[in-house]
């Protein structure tokens, strides 16, 4: 199927932001060979990938930020490897699970049972390759250019938020497409599937996460985010005039809400 872009990208971000009621603004993820002029080198903010993303959807002063081939001193090893720019650590696998004397004395997460599960989850996300020498997170009412090819949009809201922008998603797909929920880091989550830093996830494919719990005492608990494909996204705006969060807002949005007693 050939697409032609009907909407500017803040076309796309106004929408979403609208389907969403979000107060968090939406994240544009793109690859470029150039230094974004308006952005701050991830390392500045964070040393979490994850955790500088989700504060830049929140400050209001920052516009975008971004990590450089050529400078990943200060990043997370497990960030500089989900966006493609450095491999997944040999003993990385120890760390995710049981944790092995020889590495980081031991020290473990217990996401995975084993060890040998952690090497087989690794090895089925492939190869990650960059989608640039430099991968930008950018607010999408500051990009002016439409044409940086951005490759998905990153929102974060609460629980009826999200469910409400997976409805929306539902309304009138023009092709097949999926949701899903996948293993993995938060930035893995939040750019690496959606943004097709993998090759083995589709362009139809919505993610909803983080499944990381190691970042629970920063993220806020009654938040998720959502990765949401260029063209989905595009599609997603083009139909929130027809779709029930127009239509029917108090469905979508109820004022009153019935009380269920325990």
């Amino acid at each position: 199927m050939v697409f032609i872009n009907l909407l500017t990208i803040k076309e796309i971000g106004m929408k979403l932001n609208q389907a969403g009621r979000l107060s968090n603004i939406p994240l544009c993820i793109y690859g470029t060979d150039e230094i974004p002029g308006n952005a701050e080198l991830v390392n500045k903010i964070d040393r979490c990938l994850a955790k500088a993303i989700f504060s830049l959807s929140i400050n209001k002063s920052m516009n975008a930020i971004y990590i450089s081939e050529d400078n990943l001193i200060g990043i997370c090893p497990g960030g500089q490897a989900w966006l493609g720019y450095k491999p997944f650590l040999p003993m990385l696998k120890y760390f995710l699970s049981t944790g092995i004397k020889t590495f980081r004395k031991g020290a473990a997460e217990f996401l995975l049972s084993s060890p040998e599960l952690a090497e087989k989850q690794l090895k089925m996300i492939g190869n990650l390759e960059p989608l640039g020498k430099f991968t930008v997170i950018q607010k999408y009412d500051t990009i002016e250019n439409d044409k940086i090819d951005v490759k998905s949009f990153l929102c974060f809201g609460n629980a009826e938020q999200i469910r409400n922008l997976c409805s929306l998603a539902y309304f009138n797909p023009e092709d097949s497409f999926t949701i899903q929920v996948p293993w993995g880091a938060s930035c893995a989550s939040f750019i690496t599937y959606s943004a097709r830093i993998s090759q083995k996830y589709s362009e139809n494919t919505i993610i909803i996460g983080p499944t990381d719990p190691t970042g629970n005492y920063w993220f806020p608990e009654n938040f998720l985010s959502i990765g949401i494909p260029f063209k989905i996204a595009e599609r997603m705006a083009l139909d929130l005039e027809k779709s029930f969060i127009k239509k029917r807002p108090t469905v979508a949005y109820p004022s009153k809400r019935t009380l269920i007693l325990r």
